[in-house]
């Protein structure tokens, strides 16, 4: 039985959301974007340099999913404005999926978000992402379409929203 805990983190711990990416990004893209894609986005969004910007310049703050003391996941969000933040990323590794993780993680993630002063916390998911149902059975509701370019790319995405009590 999973024995998730999960904390607040900083750059100490881009070395373990690095491994997770690693073990995690190709098998959740595989099957929507080319290799070609994953592998230019992996580059740009996961190298040690992006993600320390994210949280020193971007301000994102980054909660590691532990199942005892090991990383297994890890979300980032950040306020976009008052009251209102976006979950960036939310990732398990794919053994821990099916587990509970998941939804643990997003669970910890929203008491973060309430607890510095969140209202309201939305999120982007690829249209053709399965993790969207996903979002939906955690009360997410799809607000708009968006799509976004990256590089040579595009990312069509969902946006989805949830109210925080």
């Amino acid at each position: 039985m999973p024995s998730f805990t999960t904390k607040l983190t900083g750059t100490e711990n881009i070395p373990d959301i690095i491994q997770i990416q690693k073990k995690t990004w190709e098998p959740t893209y595989r099957e929507i974007l080319s290799k070609d894609q994953i592998d230019y986005m992996f580059d740009l969004l996961y190298s040690y340099e992006a993600l320390e910007n994210s949280i020193l310049k971007n301000g994102h703050q980054f909660l590691l999913l532990l199942d005892e003391n090991e990383p297994v996941g890890f979300a980032s969000v950040s306020q976009e404005q008052p009251g209102h933040f976006k979950l960036h990323k939310i990732y398990v590794l794919p053994a821990t999926q099916g587990t509970g993780a998941g939804k643990f993680l997003l669970g910890e993630t929203e008491k973060y978000v309430q607890s510095v002063g969140g209202k309201k916390i939305s999120l982007n998911v690829n249209r053709y992402n399965k993790a969207k149902s996903f979002y939906e059975k955690m009360n997410f509701r799809v607000t708009r379409e968006e799509d976004i370019p990256i590089g040579p790319y595009w990312m069509n995405d969902f946006v989805l929203e949830k109210e925080l009590n």
